[in-house]
């Protein structure tokens, strides 16, 4: 009977630890244990500009929903970056610049990119597209290949700093066009995907090709924007999502001390800044000048509600895997009502007004 027994135990234990033993990464969702409060936050503390928004409504009906959404949430305008230029800003123009509350910016046409004319032919479709009411230009985009973004024509090989965007700049800066930028990715998709790697669930997904030709690399993409920045002070520049440096922001807060034309949005990268609280408020109270409200994640209600709970809120130890895609825990940051009316709205209004 005792050898039944001892068979029995160790079936049921190498079972439970064979399938415990293949859990997937993929499939984890943690539930807290911990008993804490947990702040629900429908509304944000102060209006808000999200400066940090895509086309994603397709029909009126929904474009209505979203203002809906918007009005439910205090979010007073938002800025619509559709990368384009020509037929499809125009339409996409038509389509939402009946309703108030949203603002489009264009894209750049980059199409005959390497012919010698190019810049001059570029600007004439962006003043075409600020006559029609684009009032700035993005997103533009370079995660290392060059400004690829922009629809319908990608410029591989051609960086923020070329010399051939330099007139395409200035002719913003004229103009009154601000620029939004997204340089490199979070810097674990520059590391190996292996056991070691903090951000392994999207650095799996998106990481960063090494071994294409030219590629430039995440300090080298900092310093084309720096480039860009430094010599069009008369353009401002938004550096989205941080500048993608959320692993070292003083990064980009030297940047920010330095150059009166640069901004920063926060969109889309609250899951890697409000894994570290302390560290993400203190640059965050201490550069409450130069930071915009962003989202950058679609229109669900409850997309805009972690945001307010994380910049709100005192909460600790709470997940949002589906929308962020990593298994940190997030913590609120408990800014000032200094710092959240800053970048709820009022930097906000310095650019746009």
């Amino acid at each position: 009977m005792r050898s039944l027994l001892l068979i029995i135990l160790a079936f049921f234990f190498h079972s439970g630890y064979s399938q415990n033993n293949n859990q997937l990464l993929k499939d984890y969702r943690p539930v807290p244990i911990h008993n804490l409060p947990i702040t629900k936050i429908s509304k944000a503390k102060f209006p808000v500009i999200d400066m940090h928004s895509h086309t994603y409504a397709n029909t009126e009906e929904e474009i209505k929903a979203w203002i809906s959404t918007m009005n439910e949430k205090g979010i007073t305008k938002t800025i619509l970056l559709t990368f384009s230029t020509g037929a499809r800003f125009d339409s996409l123009y038509t389509m939402y610049s009946k309703y108030e509350q949203f603002e489009l910016w264009c894209g750049i046409d980059f199409t005959n990119y390497n012919l010698p004319n190019w810049s001059q032919s570029a600007i004439e479709e962006l003043e075409r597209c600020f006559k029609l009411g684009a009032r700035g230009v993005g997103e533009m985009g370079d995660k290392g290949e060059g400004l690829v973004y922009s629809k319908p024509t990608p410029a591989y090989g051609m960086h923020i700093d070329d010399p051939r965007m330099q007139p395409i700049i200035q002719k913003c800066g004229e103009l009154g066009m601000p620029i939004n930028i997204h340089v490199a990715e979070p810097y674990w998709m520059y590391e190996p995907i292996n056991n070691h790697n903090d951000g392994l669930m999207n650095a799996a997904k998106w990481p960063i090709d090494q071994s294409k030709p030219d590629i430039l690399l995440h300090n080298e993409l900092i310093f084309t924007l720096e480039n860009a920045v430094k010599q069009n002070p008369n353009t401002t520049f938004i550096a989205c999502h941080y500048a993608n440096c959320s692993y070292d922001l003083s990064i980009i807060g030297s940047l920010l001390t330095k150059y009166p034309n640069l901004y920063v949005d926060i969109s889309a990268r609250y899951a890697e800044t409000s894994v570290v609280p302390r560290y993400t408020k203190a640059f965050i109270e201490k550069n409450q000048n130069k930071l915009l409200y962003g989202t950058d994640m679609g229109f669900n209600p409850a997309m805009y509600e972690i945001t307010f709970r994380i910049l709100e809120s005192a909460d600790e130890h709470f997940y949002e895997i589906d929308l962020f895609n990593y298994h940190w825990d997030l913590n609120g940051l408990n800014l000032s009502n200094k710092a959240l009316k800053k970048l709820y709205y009022e930097n906000a209004k310095k650019i746009l007004d």
